[in-house]
């Protein structure tokens, strides 16, 4: 039996996850590993099956409750929803005041994490070079052809929740980093803000599924084909740069159901030619900083997980 002070640090935990998810590049995955609650966090998600649900459908739900930790798997999801919610605001405001820092910053965490998850594999083979040399391909394929406003109905929302939860439970790879590479990131965070319930419950479904069904298929793969499966993400990450170049073009523009101009279609452009065409200083010097502050979050997480796990 836990105490009381034990189920406020859990929360608090839960609170780093949710904050570092809502970062394109940091994983809460990661920060679960560091803070040492990792193996029950994956424990607790798999005893979530068929025989626990049987309990559940037998209204046996105390039994239902011990069996899948929900204790534990209720705190540290009150923690995140916490974080999520008082840091949505703040995200959705440095975005529309400072827009190329921000993205500045996205680029510093994804570009100094694809090296940092290549680490994992030890040994290179031409399946781990074919999955690396694709991953980097489809994301950056994604980035060209996808406008910058993806689908809103509530398929593409579910799927994008499903898809967006198994990354947040990988050490490395960022929830909210596959949200921005399908281009869902901000509309999901504006969503939270706003108090968008079908929005949001549609999105949580969808993560429901995703961490039930798909984190599961995701696990079998990385035990049996770790190293391609690592490289196909890392080449995700590299691919998906184009996503959050800071300097960018808007080449069309459309009008959505509040009557507002939004872009559609933009590309990436040099810090000289968006101020051409922009005619806005394109602050190279702080945005090389802010490149670098994200190099270096992503490298102290690091190193602290490397210690941690060497203890």
């Amino acid at each position: 039996m836990k105490k009381f002070s034990d189920y406020v640090l859990l929360y608090s935990k839960g609170i780093a996850m949710g904050a570092a998810d809502v970062i394109p590049g940091v994983s809460g995955g990661t920060v679960a590993f560091i803070t040492g609650i990792y193996d029950e966090l994956l424990a607790s998600i798999n005893k979530v099956n068929t025989d626990a649900l049987k309990l559940l459908f037998r209204f046996r739900l105390k039994e239902f409750w011990a069996a899948i930790n929900g204790k534990f798997l209720l705190t540290l999801i009150a923690g995140l929803v916490t974080s999520l919610l008082s840091l949505a605001k703040l995200m959705v405001f440095l975005l529309k005041t400072y827009p190329i820092l921000i993205w500045s910053f996205f680029f510093g965490l994804i570009l100094i994490s694809a090296p940092l998850v290549l680490r994992e594999i030890k040994h290179w083979t031409w399946q781990s070079l074919l999955g690396f040399a694709s991953g980097i391909a489809v994301a950056y394929y994604i980035t060209v052809v996808t406008p910058t406003e993806s689908p809103t109905h509530l398929a593409f929302i579910f799927f994008s929740g499903a898809l967006a939860i198994c990354a947040m439970i990988l050490p490395g790879i960022s929830g909210a980093f596959i949200l921005l590479l399908i281009g869902k990131y901000q509309y999901m965070i504006t969503a939270l803000i706003n108090f968008d319930i079908p929005v949001v419950l549609v999105f949580v479904s969808g993560c429901l599924v995703g961490i039930l069904s798909f984190s599961r298929l995701l696990s079998w793969v990385l035990k049996h084909y770790h190293a391609v499966t690592i490289a196909v993400l890392a080449g995700f990450m590299v691919g998906s740069l184009n996503k959050v170049w800071p300097w960018r073009e808007v080449l069309e523009y459309a009008t959505n159901s509040k009557g507002e101009q939004i872009a559609v279609f933009d590309r990436s452009i040099l810090p000289n030619r968006y101020f051409e065409v922009i005619g806005n200083d394109p602050l190279i010097l702080q945005s090389i900083l802010m490149m670098a502050l994200g190099i270096f979050i992503v490298v102290l997480i690091e190193r602290i997980a490397t210690r941690l796990k060497m203890k």
